[in-house]
């Protein structure tokens, strides 16, 4: 294991905690103001929405997103080629869910 691969292990370690974090304001039900496009609407339209469940949500999704993430690190150190790959089919799955989900049904409507 060499510097660099340290240094990527622990970087993304860090961002793994960072995005766990968030996670974890969000699924408190707090922190509406990190949602983009949610936090960027005028008052009157966030009215209309759920805003705790709606943070839930979002938590819900970044939760696996900031645990996962030093998988790819962790799959280069290791020489573990299908590691990374998993990984960005995963993200790519829950983008794809959190999109139908979050815009089909109103979900998050009052």
């Amino acid at each position: 294991m060499t510097g660099s691969d340290v240094g990527g292990l622990v970087l993304t370690c860090f961002i793994g905690v960072v995005l766990v974090a968030l996670a974890v304001v969000l699924l408190c039900g707090k922190g509406g103001f990190l949602i983009a496009g949610y936090n960027t609407m005028p008052p009157k339209e966030q009215a209309k929405y759920d805003e705790k469940a709606l943070c839930r949500f979002v938590g819900k999704i970044l939760l696996p997103v900031g645990l996962l993430s030093p998988a790819v690190a962790v799959g280069g150190i290791f020489h573990i080629g299908w590691l990374p790959k998993a990984y960005f089919a995963v993200i790519t799955a829950l983008a794809l869910f959190a999109v139908v989900y979050a815009n089909t049904g109103g979900r998050f409507r009052k």
